[in-house]
């Protein structure tokens, strides 16, 4: 008879990539525990409000907008410096093609369309917006299509619903909207152009300006997890071993380590603070307050 595995199970969603492949096939495993592996359908942000409302998984992967806010409204989530996806913003800001508006700093006054106000996207957007152009949050009429992960956030005054139906896109198409932020899903439309000319060149001078690629989801386990002895290490580790088994070019796109992802989440959190995000600035050590640490 096959002896009863002994080790706990913690169940975990995170989202697929090469340097999370031998991870979620099992090549990567751990002595301290067992990893249940939530399959999250369309895409791994449907696990963001679950994890932010209920803390439905133990370990979870989780975009920072979203894991600032958690921490500032007090959700026990305990973020681990793995990060699991970051790429340079400036692709995600659409005019029409036919728009008059030749470049971000022409923005004061106009409408964009943004899926959350705290979406992760838009909170780097408008950062850039701000200490590049003088563009300020409260200098745009914002339109958002759902609220925050987060329960207990407002957006702020000068952010308004759309009415219920409407889609991002066709207003920005039919000149609802002046400009558009979106995610992942980048439009192949020849009606629509990139408020950026150069968008390369933009996240080129990001890098220049700050030494890093922003960061757009890590990985959160429940605080009370964290605090047991060897865990959150544990899954720093497991993270670090299976990175190193999908090595990739250029510049590192998952960073792991405090060191390493320190300066990228000082920022975000400097832009949630100024932006409405989070009620007060948050502090490094509310941040970090259970991070590993042997994982500096």
């Amino acid at each position: 008879m096959a002896q009863a595995d002994a080790r706990k199970t913690l169940t975990i969603a995170i989202g697929d990539y090469p340097h999370t492949r031998a991870l979620k096939a099992g090549e990567v495993g751990s002595a301290l525990f067992a990893l249940e592996f939530a399959e999250i359908k369309p895409a791994i942000n449907r696990a963001f409000a679950p994890m932010a409302r209920e803390r439905r998984f133990d370990v979870c992967e989780m975009a920072i907008a979203t894991v600032l806010q958690a921490i500032a409204y007090g959700v026990e989530i305990a973020l681990l410096p793995v990060v699991t996806a970051s790429r340079f913003q400036e692709a995600a800001l659409f005019v029409r093609a036919d728009s008059p508006l030749k470049g971000p700093g022409e923005l004061k006054g106009k409408r964009i369309g943004v899926r959350a106000y705290s979406q992760t996207t838009g909170l780097w957007l408008r950062g850039i917006l701000q200490e590049s152009f003088g563009v300020a949050p409260e200098d745009i009429k914002w339109t958002t299509f759902e609220g925050a992960h987060v329960a207990a956030y407002a957006d702020p005054p000068f952010v308004r619903r759309a009415e219920a139906g409407k889609d991002l896109l066709t207003m920005l198409r039919e000149g609802e909207l002046d400009a558009a932020i979106v995610g992942n899903d980048v439009p192949d439309d020849p009606a629509l152009r990139l408020l950026f000319a150069d968008p390369a060149a933009a996240g080129e001078a990001f890098f220049a300006r700050h030494g890093f690629v922003p960061i757009n989801h890590m990985v959160v386990v429940k605080t009370e997890l964290a605090r047991e002895p060897g865990v959150a290490s544990e899954l720093c580790r497991l993270f670090a071993a299976a990175k190193a088994e999908a090595p990739q070019p250029g510049r590192d796109r998952a960073p792991i380590g405090r060191q390493a992802v320190a300066p990228c989440v000082r920022l975000a959190a400097e832009f949630a603070d100024a932006q409405g995000l989070t009620p007060r600035r948050l502090s490094e050590d509310e941040i970090w307050r259970h991070a590993p640490s042997d994982w500096t």
